[in-house]
């Protein structure tokens, strides 16, 4: 258990690893290996799903040219041509539940990746006509769809300067209205 400063709570050091995550957009040259990957696509793989459908498939991409190409598949997919590898994750759309789980296995091939070291951000495609290029470019057909793309890699610090995208984190009661 740590003490989390200026919280006053307590937590154990894999929530502590939870609470640390956050987007990586710029990686290192260092390979990601088959290896690498193949341990963290076997955790994710046991994510729960609804009636356990497992409504989702995974494509990787290391090719330099097709990142690039998936990065121009909307203003929000940019970061995918820096990263040594990219995740397309393909959902089963015949099932209305087929978000969630999707989210939910993005969530935990992200942790999964944290907790090796590996830095992350995902990329959504849109709109639709983005969603179609990158589920071409992954292979898949209908009733599969990807419409999420995760960049992966060995994290880098980020180039000096102020970011667009906001820090921190919203407090507790303004999320939650309390019991």
């Amino acid at each position: 258990m740590t003490e989390s400063p200026g919280r006053g709570a307590l937590f154990p050091e894999s929530l502590e690893m939870l609470r640390g995550l956050r987007a990586s957009r710029w990686f290192t040259d260092a390979e990601v290996t088959a290896t690498d990957l193949r341990r963290i696509l076997e955790v994710a793989r046991w994510t729960g799903s609804a009636r356990n459908r497992q409504p989702w498939r995974v494509h990787t991409v290391r090719d330099a040219d097709t990142r690039a190409e998936l990065g121009r598949c909307g203003d929000y997919a940019l970061h995918l041509a820096q990263a040594p590898v990219v995740i397309l994750l393909a959902l089963d759309r015949g099932g209305a539940d087929a978000e969630f789980d999707g989210g939910r296995f993005a969530q935990t091939l992200i942790a999964a990746a944290g907790a090796f070291g590996l830095g992350c951000c995902p990329a959504t495609f849109f709109p639709t006509a983005n969603a179609e290029r990158a589920t071409a470019i992954a292979g898949f057909e209908e009733p599969w769809s990807v419409r999420t793309g995760i960049a992966l890699g060995w994290p880098a610090p980020a180039p000096p300067g102020r970011s667009a995208i906001p820090r921190g984190r919203l407090p507790l009661n303004t999320l939650w209205s309390g019991e």
